[in-house]
């Protein structure tokens, strides 16, 4: 059917104008989420990282390590070594020393994290694993509120030595409640063992465990 040329135009303007309005409803949600999404991208990359340096554990003063002799590990075996490092610390020291360490005791390792001068953990990290732990105990006639643990280090040509390391804590119970804490991760890592069939199955964990001492005072 034969339509005028104006009437033409306007019935193409219109349908022109009709599908503009189609193209700009569709995009108008474009903008919201462009703007939203990096936001929400920012938000899951930086909240681990904020937890990730929230560490659990026992402010302590690290005392340093020292190698020890023999392979029966009895009560009082630490005394001789926590003498000598305590020395040291004392000779060192101010009258007021600040804790330079987080002690945290896991099930299957310990981390010693070392803090700065303003009291925060450094990228710095001691680990022990646990299964190298020979002995530990908090009973100690220089001070009770020294830490000690016996720890079998590795060195690079697969010889091992044994190092007896301490802490000084801020009481006496909080010596006694790494003392216990340790014990704990010695059980878990036990059984954890003998379950994968590295220990014996005879053996029992209060077998292997007569070596920590734990002071309950």
């Amino acid at each position: 059917m034969w339509q005028p040329a104006t009437e033409r135009l306007q019935h193409f303007q219109t349908m022109l104008k009709t599908k503009l309005n189609v193209l700009t409803l569709r995009k108008e949600p474009l903008p919201t989420v462009i703007f939203h999404e990096p936001e929400a991208i920012e938000l899951c990359t930086t909240t681990p990282l904020m937890k990730s340096r929230t560490h659990t554990g026992c402010k302590v003063t690290y005392l340093g390590k020292v190698s020890t002799t023999g392979m029966q590990f009895l009560s009082g075996c630490t005394e001789k070594p926590v003498i000598e490092l305590w020395k040291k610390h004392t000779l060192a020291r101010e009258d007021i020393y600040p804790a330079n360490a987080l002690l945290e005791i896991r099930p299957f390792q310990v981390w010693l994290h070392h803090l700065d001068l303003k009291g925060e953990a450094t990228v710095h990290m001691d680990t022990f694993q646990v299964a190298r732990i020979a002995y530990c105990t908090a009973d100690h006639n220089v001070s009770p509120n020294i830490f000690a643990w016996v720890y079998r280090e590795i060195n690079d040509d697969l010889s091992y030595q044994m190092d007896c390391h301490a802490v000084e804590c801020e009481s006496k119970l909080e010596a006694k409640k790494l003392a216990h804490a340790m014990m704990e991760a010695f059980k878990k890592t036990f059984h954890s063992m003998k379950s994968d069939g590295r220990i014996h199955r005879n053996s029992s964990s209060e077998e292997v465990s007569h070596e920590f001492e734990s002071d309950d005072g």
